[in-house]
């Protein structure tokens, strides 16, 4: 894939749509795609926000989170971005079995009726594509949630066709609380996980929950590929911007090793990981 001479860096407009309390897309985002610059300065990553009211995470304040979806989309679509990232996983997956094909085609839907058109990506479509493109068959699972919504993510990954062999909720239902929890933590929290029967280790569920800092480091330790819904979704921006998914030090999706699926990057539900 051939990247833009240094003397005319490309600008790639990014539009975000997170809820109200979250504070970390916004930061861990920008810090892989920044990164990444470092090694192709051809390539500009500008982002633009359009953010959601959602203070605590419950089954309720998802809902009306969800509720606000097109409002976001159409304040986006003013900027005319390159592709739009919707952030929260579980308000997605709280829905129900591949509700991220629905939530991304209605943000699209948006997107179009203001001419923009631009490509959709989900933090939930983007973390079982992450998956896929592992070829993980098997996972275990650490989030920031209650045990209540942990569930609802566990039967989401599975209906798509990937054993979940263990998880891990840190019951953190304040979203403001959940983005200060200490990345370094994880680095002995996947340690409460039984990995033997897992191929791949999904050290955050949650793209608020801080995560970036001990990706690395605990797949070096663990042993296997280690992602992130905050990983998945830069790999899925990158894709859908015809980049290469190439961050350095940002686990192995993040590779540049990992080969483009046949047919395309998109998960469908039920569908499954060929055995």
């Amino acid at each position: 894939m051939t990247d833009h001479p240094i003397d005319r860096p490309t600008d790639h407009h990014i539009g975000l749509i997170v809820p109200s309390s979250n504070l970390t897309m916004e930061t861990e985002l920008p810090r892989m795609l920044h990164e990444r610059e470092r090694e192709h300065p051809g390539d500009r990553f500008l982002f633009h926000s359009s953010r959601m009211r959602m203070q605590h995470v419950t089954p309720e304040q998802l809902r009306g989170m969800n509720a606000q979806t097109e409002r976001a989309a159409l304040e986006l679509a003013d900027a005319r971005p390159g592709v739009v990232a919707s952030a929260c996983l579980v308000a997605i997956m709280a829905q129900g079995p591949g509700h991220h094909c629905a939530a991304e085609a209605d943000i699209a839907a948006a997107l179009r009726s203001q001419g923009a058109p631009a490509p959709v990506v989900s933090s939930a479509g983007a973390l079982l594509d992450g998956i896929a493109a592992l070829g993980a068959r098997r996972i275990a699972v650490i989030t920031p949630y209650m045990k209540e919504l942990t569930s609802l993510v566990v039967d989401y990954i599975e209906d798509a066709g990937v054993e979940v062999v263990d998880a891990l909720s840190l019951e953190v239902p304040d979203n403001l609380a959940v983005a200060r929890l200490d990345p370094a933590a994880l680095r002995d929290h996947w340690q409460r996980l039984d990995l033997r029967r897992a191929d791949a280790l999904v050290l955050s569920a949650c793209v608020q929950m801080p995560s970036l800092a001990a990706i690395q480091p605990v797949e070096d330790a663990a042993g296997l590929p280690v992602l992130s819904a905050a990983t998945a979704t830069a790999y899925r921006i990158l894709q859908e911007l015809g980049l290469e998914p190439r961050v350095p030090g940002a686990g192995r999706l993040l590779s540049g090793r990992i080969p483009a699926p046949a047919g395309g990057p998109r998960t469908t539900p039920s569908a499954g990981i060929p055995q």
